[in-house]
This record gives structure tokens, sequence and C-alpha cells, in this order.
């Protein structure tokens, strides 16, 4: 690969700094590529949103020229959430881009591609190809004159509209806090929750790429203080969170305690089961035991998955499952193109708060069943030397390695994975009680960081 491109282009994405890693020049050179790769260089289309980064219309612009410098034509739906893009991508039935990065911080952006229908593109599944391709552009002399038109399509109003008919909101009025992390969710949380009977308090709705009250990182809990305050203190029956380019949710109850994702995927499951019963559910290698149990006790199928989007969407359609969840806050859904959605996950988590007179922690008391770790990262100078040391010393145990490394026990398990760019070591540990999970952790954790395993 091109060394320009190899440290922006990851397993699942191009990601980098812009525009030090990613300019207008790489961007344009990656549209070519892809027209090329999806099948539409010389008369096709492919449609392009982006987010509120300083960066993003410069990027999305030279990506579209690249696109249409092979003969194709652009839709813009402009502003976007990822999730829209792959509504856009399914709806249109085009192949797609978003320019995101995602919960980076404010000097990162990037490129998430999709096949027509929201079809994921990874690294093995078309993006390598387009990154050597992409290489090859950026070493001519001269680039060839754009020749594909443009049209403008406003995709939020139909995204809306769609979700309503997916995820009907019915029942008791609820107020629902709603934290965009002036991010993407600020500009489709009002189209969505327009027409729902909710108070909706907004925080941090204003579109700014230079993140200026908090990450957009949910999944780091020290982002989410403020939500958590502001339910407890207007009273609110929940709070919710979203990434930068909201595709991911996560759920604070009416305490301000932070609900468990994988206790999400479980309700999600549960309630996916009600309309299709005996169906298949995913659920990735670190989510909760509990998930499989409640899949398995509502009459469906649970199939267990490693980590990542690609993986899941394409074992979705393997299997015809209707829905899939992950630990990190991404959950997917059959009918909508098997692809994530942030927020469809809130909406079904006040269906069925709405269906009920108590409150969230009431109702996910249900659903969360086991004290966890949460994802504990360990910086280590030989991954494979510590995933040794952990086999061995675990040998008793039931083992497998469907992503890293789980030892599962009777009464606890714990999962350590590489990270695809980092010398990091993520583990994750459940226990049936709260000193079962401390003492594995704590274990687990002493070798992992010892000098004899590293």
């Amino acid at each position: 690969m091109d060394p320009r491109l190899e440290p922006i282009v990851k397993a699942y994405d191009v990601r980098g700094r812009s525009p030090e890693q990613l300019d207008a020049t790489i961007a344009r050179a990656l549209g070519e590529a892809f027209a090329h790769e999806v099948g539409v260089a010389g008369g096709g289309k492919v449609v392009v949103g982006h987010d509120m980064r300083d960066t993003s219309p410069v990027l999305a612009r030279a990506f579209g020229e690249g696109v249409r410098s092979t003969g194709a034509d652009v839709v813009e739906i402009g502003l976007a959430s990822t999730d829209m893009l792959y509504f856009a991508s399914g709806d249109l039935d085009l192949p797609g881009a978003m320019v995101t990065a995602s919960h980076n911080p404010a000097v990162y952006n990037g490129l998430k591609l999709c096949r027509a229908g929201a079809r994921p593109i990874g690294l093995e599944t078309g993006l390598r190809a387009i990154a050597d391709r992409a290489g090859e552009l950026l070493d001519r002399e001269q680039t060839p004159a754009v020749t594909g038109g443009v049209e403008s399509v406003d995709a939020l109003s139909r995204y809306a509209a769609y979700l309503h008919e997916l995820v009907p909101v019915t029942g008791r009025r609820l107020k629902v806090v709603a934290d965009a992390g002036n991010g993407m969710a600020g500009h489709t949380v009002p189209s969505v929750f327009a027409d729902l009977d909710v108070d909706l308090v907004p925080m941090y709705f204003e579109l700014d790429g230079s993140f200026p009250n908090h990450e957009a990182n949910p999944l780091d809990h020290s982002t989410l203080v403020d939500l958590q305050e502001r339910v407890r203190s207007e009273g609110a029956d929940v709070g919710l969170a979203f990434d930068g380019d909201a595709d991911r949710c996560f759920v604070v109850d009416e305490r301000g305690a932070v609900v468990s994702p994988s206790a999400i995927t479980a309700l999600i499951g549960a309630r996916a089961l009600r309309e299709h019963p005996g169906a298949t559910v995913l659920h990735n290698v670190i989510c909760s035991r509990a998930v499989p149990e409640i899949i398995a006790e509502h009459g469906g199928t649970p199939v267990r998955t490693p980590v990542g989007h690609s993986l899941i969407k394409a074992e979705m359609a393997r299997t015809g499952a209707v829905f899939g969840g992950e630990h990190s806050g991404h959950f997917y859904f059959k009918d909508f193109y098997l692809a994530d959605s942030g927020m469809i996950a809130g909406l079904h988590v006040l269906a069925a708060l709405a269906e009920t007179e108590g409150t969230v922690s009431e109702l996910m008391a249900e659903y969360d069943r086991y004290p966890s770790s949460g994802e504990i990262n360990s910086t280590v100078d030989d991954a494979d030397a510590v995933l040794e040391t952990l086999r061995s010393t675990y040998a008793e145990h039931d083992q497998d390695t469907l992503d890293g490394l789980t030892v599962t026990a009777a009464d606890w398990w714990f999962n350590v994975r590489k990270s695809n760019t980092e010398p990091l070591l993520r583990l994750n540990v459940e226990g049936a009680d709260e000193a079962t999970m401390a003492r594995v952790r704590d274990e687990v954790l002493g070798l992992i960081r010892s000098g004899d395993a590293a």
C-alpha cells in the first residue's frame, strides 16, 4: 500500500489527522478509486454525506469530484449522521460515502464507505483495492476533468419517517434528555423527535467539530457526567448520549446511572423476537452472558460473533438475524439494511419505557444480571506472549479464540483482545457477583501487566 495511505487506511474505514494525513488530494483519489471499485464509473451514482467537522465539507467535495471524474454522478445529502448515510444508501440503492471521524478528536477526519444497500466495505472486502488504486492515482501528473453531475437530496425527512415506521413510540409521555456532544445528533434528533410524544431537553445540539463541551465518545463514561447531572436535575425519565456521527447511543437511567449496552442488546433482542418468533439474534464476544440467556428464554437463537461492524453485518446476512448488538453501543437491524443505528436503539428504549409505568432502572433490571469490569486497556510489549501466558495459566478452563482469547468458568468469564491499531490488550471480565468479577479482573490484569507476561 502507498505509504501516504497506509497510516490512514484501517480495518473498516479511512481515518487520520486532517489535513495533515487526509487532505483534498487524497480524498479525490479515493473517490475516483471508489467509483471504479463499486462499478459506477461511466454512468452510475454515489451518495455522499458529511459530518460537522471543519474539514468535512472540503473532503466531501473532493471525494465527490473524484467520483465525478469517472463519469459517475454524486447525490449529495449534505450534513448527515452515519446511519442517515446508510439509510440513503439503502433507500436509493446506491453505494455511499460518509465523511466523518466518528468519536475521534477534532484534528481527525475519515471516510466510511459502503456498497449499494449499505453493504459494508472493509479492508478485505474492497478497501484495500480502493487504497491501492488511489495510491497509483496520486502519482499522475494530471487529474482527469470532472464530467459527472451533482444533485442534492433531502434524506433527513425520509430517514425520520422511516424510523417512525420501524419503531412506533406509543404510551405515556416521556421526558428525555439528549446529549448530542455537538455532533450530528444535533442535526438528526430534532427531526426524529418532532413527531414523538416526548418532552425533549436538548444538550449540546450546536454543530461544532471542535467539540467545545466534551468529546463525543460516550464509551468513555467521563463524557457522560453532564448528561447524568442534567437527567437528575430535570427529573427526566431517561437520558440518551450519541457519539460524533450519531451511529452509537448510550442510555442513562432516571438516577443518572449508565445502562449497560449489553442490557440494551438483550432488551432490543427480546422486543425483536416478539415480532419475529424464533429468529436469530447476534451478540459479540464481549457482551454479557445475560444476552444469550435472555434471547434463548424468549425463544430466539443467540449467535456469538467477533467484534467489528463488517463482521457482524456479514454474519447477519449469513444467518438471517433480525438484530445484532455490540457492547460498544453499536446496534444492527435487519430492517435497516443490516446497518447500525444509535437512533433506532434509542427509540426502542423509549418505546419499551413508554409501554410501562415504571422507571428505566426497573425496566432494565431484568436484562442487567451480572457485574462486569467494563473494557480495561493495557499497553504491552508483546501481546502474543501475554495471550500465551493466559492460555497456559487458565488451561483447565474452557477457552475459545473466536476474537482474542475467551476463558469461561461456571461463575465468570473474561475476554482479552488485541487492538487493531495500537500495542494494547483489551480486557473484559464478568462474574456472577461483584466479588467474583473483581477477583478475576485483578488476577488477569496482574498477569497482563506483569513483566513476566509482557
